[in-house]
């Protein structure tokens, strides 16, 4: 018989006093409020909020979002009294309460068979759309991969379906069909207005069961791991990626999916500045020890 999947819940928090914060729940019930039994606590004096304000319960491999406050949960911008969930819905607590993306994954170390990721063929990635990331450590902490070995030969970007989430300060935004692009420009598909951000800054596209990321700028101005790629590379699960120096920085949690994290200054060892070619046309990057940004989901708003 088949295993039934252990799915795990991303509730990654946009606005509000936990803004920044990813928090990973397996619970089949998932209480939200202010009382110090909810899984997801709003603080105490934060009133906007019930003490008891709204409950995510799992009902198979679906998640249904039921209402229980004063001041009324909200939907992708809609009132809501009970309402079913999907990957990349935004949920408000009372208007223009704080807000909260919906995201889940499966937790492979709990599934019998093989990663579903593995077996997929292209172009839609496996389970939906997030449910097939490989295992990662919680976000809480930034984890640089040991190795980062070359991925297969670079491939040529090409329009597929395949999901995209990119969140950055407030904005959380989806997208079907890949590519992507990236940049201070207007007609970017992701607008990021920022002085590091060149107006086409980076492409993100699916090909062969992987993301990639390709640099439009031509001046080595992305990095992962804070060393600068030639042309493209393939995404892992806990790669950081910064744009441009003292650029924004990004979490790629797998699945298809950026948050936006905290960099602290970088300065390379003399080891790690000699090593610093960054990574050819077929992805190859340079893993050496690298100090590791700090996770904004720790830090942002403490205090």
């Amino acid at each position: 018989m088949p295993t039934v999947p252990n799915i795990i819940v991303q509730l990654v928090h946009i606005t509000g006093p936990l803004k920044g914060e990813i928090q990973e729940i397996s619970d089949p019930e998932i209480v939200i409020g202010r009382l110090s039994t909810c899984q997801v606590q709003f603080p105490k004096d934060l009133a906007v909020i019930s003490r008891r304000h709204a409950t995510i319960i799992r009902e198979g491999n679906r998640f249904r979002l039921i209402d229980e406050s004063a001041n009324g949960t909200y939907l992708n911008g809609k009132s809501v009294s009970e309402a079913h969930l999907k990957d990349g819905d935004v949920i408000m607590f009372a208007e223009d309460g704080p807000k909260l993306s919906f995201l889940t994954k499966i937790d492979q170390t709990a599934a019998a068979s093989q990663p579903v990721w593995e077996k997929e063929p292209q172009p839609s990635p496996p389970g939906g759309v997030f449910a097939s990331s490989p295992e990662q450590p919680p976000p809480s902490s930034a984890v640089m991969p040991e190795s980062h070995s070359p991925p297969p030969a670079a491939p040529v970007p090409q329009k597929v379906k395949a999901p995209l989430v990119i969140q950055y300060g407030p904005t959380l935004q989806s997208f079907n069909e890949l590519p992507v692009t990236l940049g201070s420009d207007a007609d970017c598909d992701f607008v990021v207005q920022h002085p590091a951000v060149l107006p086409q800054h980076a492409q993100f596209f699916f090909s062969a069961d992987n993301y990639w990321i390709k640099d439009l700028t031509g001046k080595q101005s992305v990095m992962i791991h804070n060393t600068p790629i030639d042309a493209q590379t393939m995404l892992r699960p806990d790669d950081i990626l910064t744009l441009g120096i003292r650029g924004p920085a990004f979490r790629f949690l797998g699945g298809g999916r950026l948050a936006e994290i905290e960099q602290t200054d970088f300065t390379p060892s003399a080891e790690q500045a000699e090593g610093n070619n960054g990574s050819t046309e077929s992805g190859e990057t340079n893993s050496k020890s690298k100090k590791k940004p700090t996770s904004l989901f720790k830090k942002l708003f403490s205090g």
